[in-house]
């Protein structure tokens, strides 16, 4: 088996998208309009997705929804980063909101950041 994605429902596509390829440095890979189902969909990732074994993030607009509470079960995306503190630097200058700025996690060493997307995801930046 394989990872294939990760669906967010979200409250507008277009800063969606722009968001995460934009701030995040994701490709968009493709999108499907079902206008008679009253959604659309945006799939982004790293490289070519699933062509080339990377797990995507489909991002679903459900047309004329532009809010969803988030619930207290959902807790993160995780992002593999080479320096997390470069990484938030260049994430603030592209106008994305970084929530916890690089460094050590509590009780260890690994350094981490979060970030949020427009719709209030968090997004962990791990340092690999």
């Amino acid at each position: 088996m394989m990872l294939l994605h990760t669906m967010l429902r979200v409250g507008d596509l277009s800063r969606s998208i722009d968001f995460y390829t934009r701030i995040l440095g994701m490709n968009l890979l493709r999108t499907t309009e079902r206008p008679e189902q009253k959604y659309s969909l945006a799939f982004v990732g790293f490289g070519k997705g699933n062509a080339d074994g990377q797990a995507e993030i489909e991002l679903t607009y459900n047309h004329g929804v532009h809010q969803y509470e988030l619930g207290t079960a959902y807790g993160h995306i995780a992002l593999g980063v080479s320096d997390a503190y470069a990484t938030c630097a260049a994430i603030k200058a592209a106008g994305g909101q970084v929530t916890r700025e690089a460094g050590p996690v509590l009780g260890g060493d690994t350094i981490i950041a979060f970030v949020t997307d427009p719709d209030g995801y968090k997004i962990e930046l791990i340092q690999r």
